[in-house]
Formats: C-alpha cells, sequence, structure tokens
C-alpha cells in the first residue's frame, strides 16, 4: 500500500517538473531590437540585432526599453508604455509616465459635425481641419460612452408630433427632436425616426412630395420640399413621383450625377452640386423648382483661357525674366472666385513678382498663382560681397608679387655689388 502511495506521489512531482518546465520564460535577453524588427523584446539572445544594445535581464529592467509616453504633437496622439527608441524613430515626444498622464494626453469629446470622437484637443484640431469644420471641444466630458451619446444626439430624421389632433412631422436633430415639449396646440408627445423623411408613407404625417427646391445654407447642393416645408434628399428630377426616394434621406454619393466631373454645373435635372468641383446651389431655371448648379467656373478670361473655380494665374504688362521686363512694368495675380476673375496686383516697382505653378492631383491640373517679395536687391548685394571678397584676394596675391619682386631685385643688387 505504502509503494503505490510514494509512486502516485512520485508521478505528481514529475507531472510538476514537466509543468514548471513548459512555463519556464522562453528567453534569456532583452533585445533592443530582433532581426524580425520587433523592438524591445524579451526572447532568445540569438533573435537579437547585433546592431542594437541587448542585455541578459527582462526588458523591464533595463533604461533603453523603459515604458514611457509618446506624443505625437503634430496629430495629438499619445501612446502609451512606448520605448524612448521608438518614439524618438517615430519623431514623437518621449516623456517618463508610461500611462501618459500629462496635459497634452488630456480627452475631451471632440463633435465633429453629426460625429463625435474622445480625443485630446490637439487631435481634435487635426481633425476639424481635415473635415474642414470649426473646432467644437468638449473637455466637461470625461468619458467616451458620453462622447457618443452626443453624437447620437446630432441623428437627423423625422421628428414626429400631433397638433391639434393632427399628425405632423419635422425634419431635425434627435436632440432638438427630444427637447420639444408639449405646447398649447401640441396633443402629443414629439417621437423621433432616425434616417426617415417626413414625406415617408408609413409615418402617416400630413406632408408628401412636392416638386419645390431650395437652398440649404452651409450645403452645396439643391434640396426637394416637402409639403410641410421640410428639406428631403437632392433635387433628381426623375425621382419626384418616386415614393421610395421620398422615405429615407439617401447620401449625396447615391444620388444623381455623383461622377459628375463639373459638379452638375448649369443641369436643369439633377441638384447634386459640388463646390469643389465648380458648382454651388443657387437661383436659375430647372425642370422643377427654382434652383439649379450654378457653373463657378471662369471662362474666356482676359488672357483668352479657361479656369476653374478658385484657381489663380499670373499676368504680365510684357515679357519677364532673364532682365528683358520693361521698365515700370507691373506683374498681377488674377484668381478665378465664384464664376468671377478678380485682379490683385502685386507691389509697384517690382518690389513684388509674381509667380504661378501647376498642381496635379488624381489627374487634374489646378493653376496656382502667388505674389512674392523680389529679392533681386539680396542677388545684387551677394554679387558685391563677393566680387569685394574676390578684389582683396587680388590685391593681397599682387602686394605678395610685388613683395616678391623686390626681394629678387634686392638679392640681386646684393650679388653685383659683392
Amino acid at each position: 500500500m505504502k509503494k503505490r502511495i510514494f509512486l502516485v506521489i512520485g508521478m505528481v512531482f514529475l507531472i510538476s517538473l514537466a509543468n514548471a518546465e513548459s512555463l519556464w520564460p522562453a528567453y534569456n535577453a532583452c533585445c533592443e531590437k530582433t532581426e524580425s524588427g520587433a523592438w524591445c523584446q524579451n526572447t532568445l539572445e540569438e533573435n537579437c540585432d547585433l546592431g542594437f544594445r541587448k542585455t541578459p535581464t527582462s526588458c523591464e529592467a533595463t533604461s533603453f526599453c523603459k515604458p514611457g509616453c509618446c506624443y505625437d504633437s503634430q496629430e495629438g496622439l499619445c501612446m502609451e508604455n512606448t520605448p524612448q527608441k521608438v518614439c524618438n524613430d517615430a519623431d514623437g515626444t518621449w516623456l517618463d509616465d508610461a500611462e501618459c498622464n500629462i496635459p497634452q494626453c488630456s480627452l475631451g469629446c471632440c463633435v465633429l459635425g453629426t460625429q463625435a470622437s474622445f480625443v485630446t484637443l490637439t487631435r481634435c484640431k487635426s481633425l476639424s481641419g481635415l473635415f474642414g469644420l470649426e473646432t467644437n471641444f468638449r473637455n466637461d466630458i470625461n468619458d467616451e460612452a458620453t462622447c457618443i451619446a452626443i453624437a447620437a444626439s446630432q441623428d437627423e430624421g423625422a421628428c414626429v408630433y400631433s397638433i391639434n389632433y393632427q399628425k405632423t412631422c419635422r425634419f431635425t436633430t434627435r436632440a432638438e427632436c427630444i427637447e420639444t415639449q408639449t405646447g398649447e396646440e401640441q396633443t402629443s408627445n414629439a417621437e423621433f425616426f432616425e434616417g426617415y423623411l417626413c414625406s415617408a408613407e408609413e409615418l402617416a404625417t400630413n406632408c408628401g412630395p412636392s416638386t419645390k427646391t431650395t437652398c440649404i445654407e452651409g450645403k452645396d447642393e439643391v434640396y426637394f420640399l416637402d409639403t410641410c416645408g421640410n428639406p428631403a434628399n437632392i433635387y433628381d428630377s426623375s425621382k419626384v413621383n418616386d415614393k421610395a426616394y421620398w422615405k429615407n434621406v439617401i447620401d449625396k454619393s447615391e444620388t444623381c450625377g455623383d461622377s459628375s466631373s463639373d459638379g452638375n454645373a448649369g443641369s436643369r435635372s439633377c441638384g447634386n452640386c459640388d463646390y469643389f468641383k465648380g458648382s454651388i446651389c443657387s437661383k436659375g431655371s430647372a425642370s422643377y423648382g427654382d434652383y439649379f448648379c450654378e457653373d463657378l467656373n471662369c471662362y474666356n478670361t482676359e488672357n483668352g483661357n479657361d479656369y476653374k473655380n478658385g484657381e489663380s494665374w499670373c499676368i504680365y504688362d510684357g515679357n519677364v525674366g532673364k532682365g528683358v521686363d520693361a521698365v515700370g512694368s507691373r506683374h498681377f495675380r488674377h484668381v478665378c472666385i465664384n464664376g468671377e476673375e478678380t485682379i490683385e496686383p502685386c507691389a509697384d516697382y517690382r518690389n513684388e513678382v509674381c509667380m504661378q505653378a501647376d498642381i496635379e492631383s488624381q489627374g487634374i491640373v489646378f493653376t496656382e498663382a502667388a505674389c512674392r517679395v523680389n529679392r533681386a536687391v539680396d542677388c545684387i548685394i551677394g554679387l558685391l560681397i563677393v566680387l569685394t571678397k574676390m578684389m582683396k584676394k587680388i590685391v593681397l596675391i599682387q602686394i605678395k608679387e610685388i613683395v616678391i619682386g623686390c626681394l629678387e631685385l634686392y638679392l640681386l643688387v646684393l650679388q653685383q655689388v659683392g
């Protein structure tokens, strides 16, 4: 019986040893960089890149792999537990705080139109600039859930309620719909339907499709109006009687003329205008309504060429460059703004010169020009400095040659006298 007990105990001990060996760390060094390109890894010494440091201990105990906070001041990003070497290689600022408990990394809610992101102030400014929005940073919000809730409150849709027992609707945001209180004439609390238009049949309101259109402040496109005066989808003459088009909000990319290179400029049937392509909603004749996509480009300008909205170019009084500019001539910068050619003179007496260049992006060539300070005086001063140095050098050489000549003559006289 005792033999069996000892046998069982021995087997348990052997199994424990086997488990212990399997749990033993599979490394004997800390590599600043491994041959595979990984930074600060606990691994076998043979895996270390010989061009970097290594030590026979864990990375947590080293100075070169000590984790800290890496702060990107350009993008406003904070990366926790980052080795200093990795941060420096990424052009970041390394701080001895692994959890990034620094003022630059304080988070808040960045509201971006109908979206929101829980980020730093610098990151919020970067994102706002990227989307062309004003920075709206809420540092009084301390958690992501609340921030997301703010974004949800900006969702747009149909706000349905009753007035004098008649069901009606207003297209607005979730937040504004919730704030709608029961008034003297209002006989029901407001109910919000995200992504729906007030003209949707299933909402059974007194709002329906119409042939009216409008421009909306802050947007480029022409929009349908329903019978209650609410904006609907982008104007498309082929969708006037399409019930599906009057049901849900449809994205700009899924409406008519999305692939148009000129933003549907001058179109009577499609209101999908695009300012960056040279068009915007404006008063004008269309198949339905009184608005269309006005062409903002400039045609047959002073130099006879056509230009896109926002382009700028140079105009001169005569020939320019290589010293051929006529005395008293001047440079001018012309700009195409909303279909009009405007002229901006560069500084007189050629204190400024106009320079232009073509920029190509996604197959589209865009011309840009600017008035720049004429640095001709700096060139002349630099030339005079160089000439002065050369003259000094020539004079010194000449003096040296004179002295040497005098010495040679003196020695010759001495020889003759002797």
